[in-house]
């Protein structure tokens, strides 16, 4: 569901801490925390996490990233277990958003004692779609496009004095 043109409704305040999260935190919420990061700076804590952290960050994901000044090529992906192990507490979040059905539901079995929202985001998975690169990279582009959506519905536009390149 897509806000209509104009945004009938206000942006949210920022939570105090975000946890993205999707299956093996190498395209999507590596690319979602990015996107955050960049559009909305320090004020908000962002973090993401996969359900397995066994795949390095996706090459694609960089690449379509870069396109709108993003950076991920330091990214290291990492999973919710070691996320834990590194003393990041699933407490400390505000909110958890899920980008993958997966996701959600292992953000869900590891957070029902805390009192935390966990909300889920449908983001599409481009991984194996299309046969040449640039189908691919249109693919990643959606994906990539989708989140700044998302963010930008919810949020409001980016708080910073630069907006990534590419954006209107």
């Amino acid at each position: 569901m897509e806000a209509p043109e104009g945004h009938d409704h206000l942006p949210q305040p920022l939570p105090q801490s975000v946890l993205f999260c999707c299956d093996h935190n190498a395209v999507r919420s590596p690319m979602a925390e990015a996107i955050m990061k960049k559009l909305y700076g320090t004020e908000c804590y962002i973090q993401s996490v996969g359900v397995k952290d066994d795949l390095e960050i996706d090459g694609f994901a960089v690449t379509v990233c870069k396109e709108i000044g993003v950076e991920l090529e330091r990214h290291r992906v990492r999973s919710f277990d070691a996320m834990e192990q590194w003393g990041d507490d699933l407490s400390s979040f505000d909110l958890i958003l899920a980008l993958s059905p997966a996701s959600q539901r292992r953000a869900l079995d590891l957070t029902r004692f805390y009192h935390l929202d966990v909300e889920y985001w449908p983001i599409l998975d481009p991984t194996g779609l299309g046969e040449t690169r640039e189908e691919r990279l249109a693919s990643y582009r959606k994906t990539r496009d989708m989140i700044m959506q998302r963010l930008t519905d919810r949020w409001g536009p980016p708080r910073s004095a630069t907006q990534p390149e590419g954006t209107q």
